[in-house]
C-alpha cells in the first residue's frame, strides 16, 4: 500500500523504520519523492482496519522516535539526513543475488558500494570504479572513509603498464602491492584528490603507456588474483570483479572504513554508515557466489 503523506511528515520516514497507520505498528518498505509504502500480510488485514482502506482514503499516520530525533537535528546535519533517506532503496545490507545485482548497477552507474569481508579480514572498504572516478570521489575516500586508499588492478594492467611489485613477501593477509605511481603529466606534487583520481583513471584507460607513470608516487595500485574472488575473497579480488561485472575495465578503488578513534569499523558501525552515506552493503561472500 502506498500512502502520500504531507511534505513535512514525510522527512520523518525512514525505510526500513517503523510507522504507525491507523494505529497499527508497521514497517516502512520504500521511499520515494512524495510517498511511502507498507506492505499488509494477511494477518494485518484481518486483524485491523487497513483491510478496507479504499484508494483516496484518510489514515492516521504516527512517525517513530528515530525520525522525530532525525527532525531535531541541526539544519546542515538533517540535510544529511534528508540525502540518505533519498537513497535508502539502494542502502544498507542487502543480501544474495539481489544485493550483488545492485552492488553492480551502483558501480557501473559511478557510485560506490561497501564491502564486508567477515573471514579475512573482518574489515569493510568503500570501492568505486576507476575508469570514471571523480576527485570528490577520492576526496570522500579520505576524509569519510579514513582508511588507506589503493586501487586494485588486474594483473595484465600493470604487467601492460610495467608497474612492479614491491619487494617483499606482502602483509599477512596476501595482498600484493605494487610501487605507487603518478601521473607524469601532473603539475602539482600529486597528492591532492583531482590529480589522484586522474592517475586512477590513466591507470584504468585501455590506451595508457607505461610513460604516462612517474615511479614511485601517491597512487598505491593492489594486483588481484588471476582467478578473481574464485582464488581468493579479498577486497583487492572483490574491487576487479565488480568493475568487470559492470562492464568496466578492471582497476578501481577502495578504502578501508576506520572510525574516528582509529579502530577499524566492525558490523554494526559499517551498517551505520552505509545508511548515512546511502550506499548499498554487501558480504564478500555473496560477490564470490555470483560474480
Amino acid at each position: 500500500m502506498w500512502i502520500r503523506p504531507p511534505a513535512r511528515f514525510l522527512e520523518r520516514v525512514v525505510a526500513k523504520g517503523s510507522i504507525a497507520v491507523d494505529g497499527a505498528s508497521l514497517t516502512v518498505a520504500e521511499v520515494v519523492r512524495d510517498r511511502f509504502s507498507v506492505v499488509l500480510i494477511p494477518a494485518t488485514l484481518a486483524g485491523t482496519t487497513l483491510g478496507t482502506v479504499a484508494v483516496g482514503q484518510r489514515v492516521n499516520l504516527e512517525s517513530d522516535l528515530v525520525g522525530r530525533l532525525a527532525m531535531a537535528r541541526p539544519a546542515a546535519a538533517a540535510a544529511d539526513v534528508a540525502r540518505a533517506v533519498a537513497a535508502l532503496g539502494w542502502a544498507g545490507h542487502i543480501s544474495g543475488r539481489a544485493g550483488v545485482d545492485k552492488a553492480v548497477a551502483q558501480i557501473a552507474a559511478g557510485g560506490a558500494v561497501v564491502v564486508w569481508d567477515p573471514d579475512r579480514e573482518t574489515e569493510g572498504d568503500v570501492i568505486f570504479g576507476g575508469a570514471r572516478l571523480r576527485p570528490d570521489a577520492f576526496t570522500f575516500l579520505l576524509t569519510q572513509c579514513c582508511g588507506h586508499t589503493t586501487v586494485p588492478c588486474a594483473p595484465e594492467v600493470l604487467e601492460r603498464l610495467e608497474i612492479p611489485p614491491i619487494p617483499g613477501d606482502g602483509d599477512r593477509h596476501g595482498t600484493r602491492p605494487h610501487v605507487p605511481v603518478d601521473l607524469t603529466e601532473g603539475t602539482g606534487t600529486g597528492v591532492s584528490a583531482a590529480e589522484r583520481a586522474a592517475t586512477v583513471r590513466r591507470l584504468a584507460h585501455p590506451d595508457a603507456r607505461p610513460s604516462d607513470f612517474l615511479r614511485p608516487g601517491h597512487v598505491f595500485p593492489l594486483q588481484a588474483r588471476a582467478g578473481l574472488l574464485a582464488e581468493r575473497a579479498g577486497h583487492t579480488e572483490a574491487t576487479v570483479a565488480l568493475c568487470q561485472a559492470a562492464g568496466l575495465p578492471p582497476v578501481g578503488v577502495c578504502c578501508e572504513i576506520m572510525k574516528p578513534d582509529g579502530v577499524m569499523a566492525g558490523p554494526a558501525d559499517l551498517e551505520a554508515s552505509a545508511l548515512r552515506w546511502g550506499l548499498p552493503l554487501i558480504d564478500v561472500r555473496d560477490l564470490r557466489a555470483w560474480l
